[in-house]
C-alpha cells in the first residue's frame, strides 16, 4: 500500500500552559490543523511532497499567529523582512529567498527559485525583481504585514542595541487580541519560524521553512531558515528536515544536513540522529529550538529541547490530524 506522511511546526520556545489563554490555544490548534489539512489534501490525492509542504507553509504564512508572512516581526528599520526555503528530496534541488518585503507568501517565491535551474538563493531587491515575472505570486504593500502586536514588540526595543525573539520581553498591550494577551504575559519567548516536511505516495521527500526573523534585527541579519542544510534539507535517501530555533546555533551546526548525514554515513535511524543533534549537540552549545523530520519509510520525529513546540502530524495510517503544543 502506498503511504504518505506530513509534519509541521509553528515555532518552539518557552510555551507553557500557564502562559496560554484558552482562546489562544484554540487559535493555534485551528491554524495548525488548517495547515495540515492543506498539505494532506494534496498528498492523499497522489500529489507531490513538494506541493504539500508549500501548501502547508502558506497557510501558516497567512496567519498572524506565526512569525512568517502575515505575522512577521519588524526589523530595526521598521520593515518586515522575510526568509524562506524549500527543497526536493528526489532531485536534491532547492530554492531560497531572503529579505523579501512585498511577496505575500515567500515560500512560493522560494518554490519558483527551485524550479529555475539557474539559481538556488536570491536576496533582497533582486529576489523582489525576480518575482515580478510571476503573475501568480501575490504582491502586497508593507501594510499587509502590519500587526499591532508585532509593532509594539519592536517599539519596545527599537532604540536598543539588541534583537528579540518574536515573543521575548513584549511590552504590556491593552487589546482584546489573544496574541497580544499572550505576549503581555512577559517572560516567555518563542522562535516563530514555520515549517513542513512530507513524504508522498511516490516515495519522495520534501521540506520547507519560512520566517520573519528576529524583532529589531540589524545589519541584514539572516537566520537559518533560508539556508539549505541549516534550517531546511531533504534527500530521498535519508530524510527531510525543517528547523526552528536560534538561527546562529542552527547555522553553526548545519543542523538539518547533519541529521541527514548521520543517517546516510553513520547508519543512524531518524530518531537516533534527531535526538543526537537536538538533545545533545545543540544543548552543548546552548542552542535552543527543535526540528521536524520524516524519513523515506514515513517515520516522523518531532524533537525539541525547549519547553514546547507548536507541531502537528498526519499520515495515511493516521488520517486525523494530531496537534500538540507543550512538552
Amino acid at each position: 500500500m502506498k503511504k504518505y506522511a506530513l509534519a509541521i511546526h509553528g515555532g518552539a520556545g518557552t510555551i507553557l500552559p500557564s502562559m496560554m489563554t484558552p482562546a489562544l490555544e484554540a487559535a493555534y490548534t485551528e491554524a495548525l490543523t488548517n495547515a495540515l489539512t492543506a498539505g494532506q489534501e494534496i498528498l492523499c490525492q497522489g500529489g507531490s511532497a513538494l506541493k504539500a509542504v508549500e501548501a502547508a507553509v502558506k497557510v501558516m504564512e497567512d496567519s498572524p499567529l506565526f512569525n512568517a508572512g502575515k505575522g512577521a516581526v519588524f526589523s530595526n528599520k521598521g520593515t518586515n523582512e522575510m526568509e524562506a526555503s524549500i527543497m526536493c528530496g528526489k532531485r536534491r534541488i532547492a530554492g531560497a529567498v531572503a529579505e523579501v518585503k512585498t511577496i505575500k507568501n515567500p515560500i512560493s517565491l522560494a518554490q519558483k527559485v527551485l524550479e529555475d535551474d539557474r539559481f538556488v538563493f536570491l536576496n533582497g531587491e533582486g529576489a523582489e525583481n525576480y518575482a515580478l515575472q510571476f503573475e501568480e505570486l501575490e504582491k502586497v504593500t508593507a501594510d499587509y504585514f502590519y500587526t499591532e502586536e508585532r509593532y509594539q514588540q519592536w517599539q519596545a526595543v527599537k532604540d536598543e542595541d539588541r534583537a528579540l525573539l518574536d515573543h521575548d520581553g513584549a511590552s504590556e498591550m491593552e487589546t482584546e487580541s489573544p496574541i497580544a494577551n499572550h505576549d503581555a504575559k512577559g517572560g516567555d519567548y518563542k522562535f516563530g519560524t514555520v515549517g513542513a516536511v512530507a513524504l508522498d505516495m511516490d516515495g519522495n521527500l520534501a521540506a520547507a521553512t519560512s520566517t520573519g526573523g528576529l524583532t529589531n534585527k540589524k545589519y541584514g541579519r539572516l537566520g537559518d531558515s533560508a539556508l539549505i542544510g541549516c534550517g531546511t534539507y531533504a534527500d530521498n535517501q535519508s530524510c527531510a528536515v525543517s528547523c526552528t530555533g536560534y538561527g546562529e546555533h542552527f547555522i553553526q551546526n548545519t543542523v538539518a544536513r547533519d541529521i541527514s548525514a548521520r543517517m546516510e554515513f553513520g547508519g543512524m535511524s531518524l530518531k537516533e540522529a534527531s535526538d543526537k543533534v537536538v538533545m545533545d549537540q545543540l544543548v552543548k552549545c546552548n542552542g535552543e529550538g527543535g526540528i521536524i523530520a520524516i524519513d523515506k519509510e514515513g517515520n516522523i520525529e518531532l524533537v525539541f529541547n525547549s519547553e514546547g513546540m507548536y507541531r502537528g502530524q498526519v499520515s495515511s495510517e493516521r488520517a486525523t490530524p494530531s496537534i500538540a503544543i507543550y512538552r
